[in-house]
């Protein structure tokens, strides 16, 4: 059988419809955001039975509620230098499995310094999760629909969270705490089982890694049967190349690192608004007058807000991601702002609270399709990954900055006026960024790889 020459793999995406085959990888991308986000949401919703039955004191319990998140931040750091040296799949196979195995043994704790560490373990596999699922799909999606499709995939993080809330309120009456933690570890080993016979190794990785050409061909034929005619692959880089072939010299190689610097900025500086709002607002709202009940059902809409990543994914794909997502967070920080100033009018908040939430969540959202359109293939993982696990340093410093305010005798208005500051500077790092880098792709630009095959 004759074989045509060299195939582009990224243009042959481009140009074929969106496969079952990519949806079936979305799907399993989809559900790893989704358990991330129930898990996340799990550990707050089992604390008071954790209170009564271990008879310990609520400030104890800030060890077992931090410990995920330090383990999401190490997570992330490791698995990104990893994801580009030893594959995506093995890396999302690996934390899926550790976290589904974690999660299901810190249902039989003991004590809570035994939940304190398989917490821990539970977010190192999470960490490692959520990065790789980001650089697996956005290196199977069309180059035109990727930023829309990755924000699409991120919306399963606040559906996993509200998911878990609505479960924990009825399976723990009946069943008690363990059986949240018992469902969050079970969910991910039967996923580990599909993603075992059905996931592939990202096509783009193979070729800059110069894997077997029929391997390439094989997974290129599931999107289309066209690929059987392939006679070499190779793969062009809008990203300019970066000499030294470890995904962390990579991200911080001379062309790269502004451009690094700034989205850890931007996705840090985020969080902090994030965890500074759900950790500190039901507590703010009641202290500056409003009924429990009330305080906690506004609060309540801040995480909601989630979907407007979709539009924002559509509107990075047709215009400049930077400026898009700048904008986001500039309106976000205007809206953060506002709630200060809406203290004591209940319908304001009401609006202003979710209008506040959709901004910063879209922002949120889109940060990680666009740290994926920003590196090449060699620094991809370590790129996705290391903006998240340095972002959630700002989720911790977020709760610890209202804290300090609080100690110092801030307003209300005073607070949230100084947690809008960080959307600003979100809103300048993404605009540098995009004075360092010009997003641009002119096909002189493009660098191309050699030919993989024969």
């Amino acid at each position: 059988m004759s074989r045509s020459p060299a195939v582009n793999v990224q243009t042959f995406i481009n140009e074929h419809p969106f496969s079952p085959f990519q949806w079936l990888i979305f799907v399993m991308c989809f559900v790893i955001v989704l358990l991330d986000g129930f898990d996340t949401a799990a550990i707050g919703f089992i604390a008071p039975s954790l209170v009564a039955e271990w008879k310990i004191s609520r400030p104890a319990l800030a060890p077992v509620l931090s410990a995920a998140l330090f383990g999401l931040a190490a997570g992330a750091l490791l698995s990104g230098p990893l994801s580009d040296k030893l594959g995506r799949r093995a890396m999302l196979l690996t934390s899926t499995l550790l976290f589904g195995v974690a999660c299901l043994a810190s249902s039989f704790s003991a004590d809570i310094t035994q939940l304190t560490t398989l917490r821990f373990i539970t977010g190192l596999g999470l960490g490692a999760a959520m990065p790789n699922a980001v650089t697996m799909m956005s290196e199977f999606c069309p180059d035109n629909r990727r930023a829309t499709i990755i924000n699409l995939m991120f919306c399963g993080f606040p559906l996993g969270a509200a998911f878990g809330g609505f479960l924990a309120a009825w399976v723990i009456p009946h069943f008690g705490w363990r059986s949240v933690l018992m469902l969050g570890g079970i969910a991910p080993l039967v996923l580990s089982v599909l993603l075992i016979a059905t996931l592939p190794e990202s096509v783009r990785y193979m070729v800059a890694k110069s894997k077997p050409v029929e391997k390439i061909r094989k997974t290129l034929a599931r999107v289309s049967q066209e690929a059987m005619n392939a006679g070499s692959f190779f793969m062009t880089e809008v990203a300019p190349a970066a000499l030294g072939q470890s995904g962390m010299s990579v991200v911080l190689s001379k062309s790269y690192v502004i451009g690094s610097v700034m989205l850890w900025l931007a996705y840090f500086m985020g969080l902090v608004i994030f965890y500074a709002s759900i950790n500190w607002m039901p507590i703010l709202l009641k202290e500056s007058g409003l009924a429990p009940q009330t305080a906690t059902l506004i609060s309540a809409l801040f995480p909601l807000g989630g979907v407007g990543a979709v539009l924002c994914g559509v509107l990075m794909d047709r215009f400049n991601a930077n400026r898009v997502i700048a904008v986001c967070y500039a309106l976000t920080a205007v809206s953060v702002y506002l709630i200060g100033q809406a203290a004591g009018n209940v319908g304001m908040l009401v609006l202003i609270v979710f209008l506040a939430g959709v901004l910063m969540n879209t922002a949120q959202s889109s940060m990680p399709a666009l740290a994926a359109a920003f590196y090449p293939t060699a620094g991809r993982g370590t790129g996705v990954a290391w903006m998240l696990g340095i972002g959630r340093f700002g989720g911790i410093a977020g709760s610890f900055l209202v804290a300090e305010l609080t100690r110092q005798h801030f307003t209300f208005g005073g607070i949230f006026a100084t947690i809008a500051v960080a959307g600003l500077i979100s809103a300048a790092a993404l605009l540098i960024k995009q004075a360092a880098h010009p997003q641009r792709a002119s096909s002189a630009e493009l660098k191309s790889t050699e030919p993989v095959g024969h």
